[in-house]
C-alpha cells in the first residue's frame, strides 16, 4: 500500500468515547472485600467454584447478586457462568437486587416416599403454622435418613422421627449445628492394624495382577447401582494412559438409600484404605471424593480424618486426596454429572462415548466408584474372596447392604446374603411388618427401581434377577409399603422427584417427567398415552434418570391395576 492514511472514522461521524465501565453489574468494593476475606489464601482455580459458593452461602445464608459478581471477578470467570452454576444447585439461594433474601434459618423437611408415608405432610403443615416468618420451612427430596422418617433438618442439624414440638424447640434454642457422630478414628484404626494392607501393597508384598484376579474372584460389583464388575473396571482404567484420576461417588440421593452414610458413620478409614489400594492397583495420581451436602457431620469428620491421614501417611508419595462438597442435585449421582460438578460446573450428564474410563475428570482417564464398592476392598485382600462368595441364597453369591425403610419394625441397613427374597428380608432382618400393617408391595431399588406387589415377594434380590419384571435392585434401597398405602400415590411421589431433579438438558426427560406427573394426577389414567410417553423417555433420554423414571408408572399399570379402576 502507499503511504496514504486511512481514516478510522466515517465522514460526518465522530469517534465514540471509550466506555468508562463495562456493561452489566459492576463489582461492589465491599462485596469484593467480603469474598476475598472468605476465600483467604485458597486457590481461585475454576474447579473450586462450587466450594467457594458454599462459603458465601454458609456465611450469609444466601448469595447476593453483589457477592456473585465479586466472586466471578475474583475467580476470573464470566458472571453468566457463575450465575448458571449457582442457580443449578438446590442448596444455593441466589438473590437479585430487587429480591428479599430468605430467612437466615431454613428448616428442611423431606417429602420423599418413606417420609411421605410416615407423616411428612402433617409435619410440614404444623411447622408452617408453628414457626414464625423468620424461619423458612422448605420441602426437600430425600436427605438420606429414610430409616428414621419423617426427617427435618434445622440448619444442618438433622431431626430423625421428627415431631413438631421437638423441631420448634431446636429452632428456639438455635441448635443448628450438625449432629455428633462417633466413628472409628484414625488413631484407633491404625492401632488395630489399619493401613497395613495398603502399606504392604506399596512395598511390593502384593502383586498387582494377583490383586486384580482376587477382585474378579470375589465377584464384587459396583454398589452404586450399575453393578459393573470392579476387577474389570480396574483393568480398563489401568490400561489407559497416565496420568489417571479417581472420582468417588458418595452422592447417594436416590430416595430410600442411606447405606453409604451407615458405613461412613462407623468406619471411614476402611473406605479410605480401600480407596488407596484401588489407587495403587490402577496407578492413580489424585483422588476426588464427592460427598452429598446433606451429610454435614460426615463432611466435618472426613475433613479431620483425611488431614490426619495425610499428616501421618503410611507410605511416602501417597496420592493427593480432595474432598468435594455437593450442593443438592440428585443428577450428580450419575458418574459424568458428578465429574462435571467436581470440575466446578453444572451437573449435566455427558454424552458417551467417550466413556469416563477414557476421558473423565479434567479430560483424564478416571476410575469412578461408589463408596461401598471401595469399602470391601481391604477385607477381600485380607480375608480372601470367600468373605463374599461364601454367602448367598437361591443360587446367588455375595452380600448386599440393603437400605430398608417403610412399614417394617426394624428399618435400617441390613447386610444380608445376595439373592435373599423380600419376604425373607422382612421376616429375618426387619422384625416383620409394623402392627396393623400387611405387606402390600415394595420398591426393590429406590424410586427408580420400579415397584412390585407382595405376591412377587419371593423373587431373589440381586443384580439382574429383577430385569424381566421391569425392575432392578440398583443400590439395594428397599422401601416397603403396606395395605394402608397406595402404590399409585407412591409412584406419583417418585415421578415428582424425577421432575424436580431432572437437569433439563434433554427434552424427553425434562418435559416427559413433567407431563407424566400431570397425567398421573388425573383420576383416570390414559394408559396408552402414558406408555407412549414412557417409551420415548426410555429411548431418547441421555442418562439413567430419564430412562428409569417411567419404571414406577409402568409397574403400577402392570402390577396394581386394581388401583386404577
Amino acid at each position: 500500500m502507499s503511504g496514504q492514511r486511512i481514516s478510522a472514522q466515517k465522514l460526518g461521524q465522530e469517534l465514540k468515547i471509550p466506555r468508562a465501565v463495562n456493561k452489566g453489574r459492576q463489582v461492589d468494593p465491599k462485596a469484593l472485600a467480603d469474598v476475598q476475606a472468605l476465600l483467604g489464601d485458597e486457590s481461585r482455580q475454576k474447579d473450586l467454584l462450587i466450594e467457594h459458593l458454599h462459603k458465601i452461602q454458609d456465611s450469609y445464608h444466601h448469595i447476593s447478586a453483589a457477592h456473585l459478581v465479586a466472586l466471578a471477578y475474583e475467580m476470573k470467570l464470566s458472571r453468566a457462568e457463575v450465575y448458571e452454576v449457582a442457580t443449578f444447585y438446590h442448596h444455593f439461594d441466589v438473590v437479585k437486587e430487587d429480591q428479599t433474601p430468605p430467612p437466615a434459618l431454613t428448616v428442611r423437611v423431606c417429602e420423599s416416599m418413606t417420609c411421605e408415608m410416615l407423616g411428612a405432610e402433617e409435619l410440614i403443615d404444623s411447622l408452617e403454622k408453628g414457626l414464625g416468618s423468620d424461619v423458612r420451612v422448605q420441602r426437600v427430596p430425600c436427605v438420606g435418613r429414610c430409616d428414621k422418617a419423617p426427617v427435618a433438618v434445622v440448619g444442618m442439624n438433622p431431626v430423625e422421627q421428627a415431631q413438631t414440638e421437638q423441631v420448634i424447640k431446636l429452632v428456639e434454642n438455635k441448635q443448628t449445628k450438625p449432629e455428633v457422630i462417633e466413628p472409628l478414628l484414625f488413631e484407633t484404626y491404625v492401632a488395630q492394624g489399619g493401613y497395613n494392607t495398603y502399606r504392604l501393597c506399596r512395598e511390593g508384598q502384593y502383586d498387582v495382577n494377583k490383586v486384580l484376579d482376587t477382585m474378579d474372584d470375589s465377584g464384587l460389583r459396583g454398589l452404586g447401582g450399575a453393578g459393573f464388575p470392579v476387577g474389570r473396571k480396574w483393568r480398563i482404567v489401568r490400561d489407559q494412559p497416565a496420568p489417571r484420576l479417581m472420582a468417588v461417588n458418595i452422592d447417594e440421593g436416590e430416595p430410600g438409600t442411606f447405606k453409604d452414610k451407615y458405613y461412613l458413620d462407623r468406619d471411614p478409614h476402611c473406605f479410605l484404605e480401600g480407596t488407596l489400594i484401588a489407587a495403587w492397583a490402577v496407578g492413580i495420581d489424585e483422588i476426588y471424593i464427592y460427598l452429598r451436602d446433606e451429610y454435614a457431620a460426615i463432611r466435618e469428620m472426613l475433613e479431620a480424618e483425611i488431614a490426619k491421614l495425610l499428616a501421618n501417611p503410611p507410605v511416602a508419595d501417597m496420592p493427593k486426596i480432595h474432598l468435594r462438597r455437593g450442593a443438592g442435585a440428585y443428577i450428580c449421582g450419575e458418574e459424568s454429572a458428578m465429574i462435571e460438578s467436581i470440575e466446578g460446573k453444572r451437573g449435566m450428564p455427558r454424552l458417551r462415548p467417550p466413556f469416563v474410563a477414557q476421558v473423565g475428570l479434567f479430560g483424564r482417564p478416571t476410575l469412578e466408584h461408589n463408596m461401598e464398592s471401595l469399602y470391601w476392598v481391604r477385607d477381600i485382600l485380607e480375608k480372601g474372596p470367600e468373605c463374599l462368595t461364601n454367602h448367598g441364597r437361591h443360587g446367588r453369591k455375595g452380600l448386599r447392604s440393603f437400605s430398608v425403610s417403610g412399614r417394617v419394625n426394624n428399618p435400617g441397613v441390613h447386610l444380608a446374603p445376595a439373592g435373599i427374597t423380600m419376604r425373607e428380608l422382612i421376616d429375618e432382618y426387619c422384625g416383620g411388618m409394623q402392627e396393623g400393617h400387611e405387606f402390600y408391595g415394595y420398591f426393590p431399588g429406590g424410586a427408580s427401581g420400579g415397584i412390585l406387589p407382595a405376591t412377587m415377594g419371593d423373587i431373589p434380590l440381586d443384580f439382574d434377577t429383577l430385569n424381566e419384571y421391569g425392575c432392578f435392585i440398583g443400590s439395594a434401597a428397599v422401601v416397603v409399603f403396606s395395605d394402608k398405602d397406595k402404590a399409585r400415590d407412591l409412584a406419583v411421589n417418585a415421578m415428582k422427584f424425577f421432575e424436580d431433579e431432572s437437569c433439563g438438558q434433554c427434552t424427553p426427560c425434562r418435559v416427559g417427567t413433567s407431563k407424566a406427573v400431570t397425567l398421573m394426577k388425573e383420576k383416570q389414567w390414559d394408559q396408552n398415552l402414558m406408555e407412549e410417553l414412557s417409551q420415548v423417555m426410555v429411548d431418547a433420554s441421555i442418562c439413567g434418570l430419564g430412562q428409569a423414571a417411567p419404571n414406577p408408572l409402568r409397574c403400577v399399570i402392570k402390577y396394581f391395576p386394581e388401583e386404577l379402576k
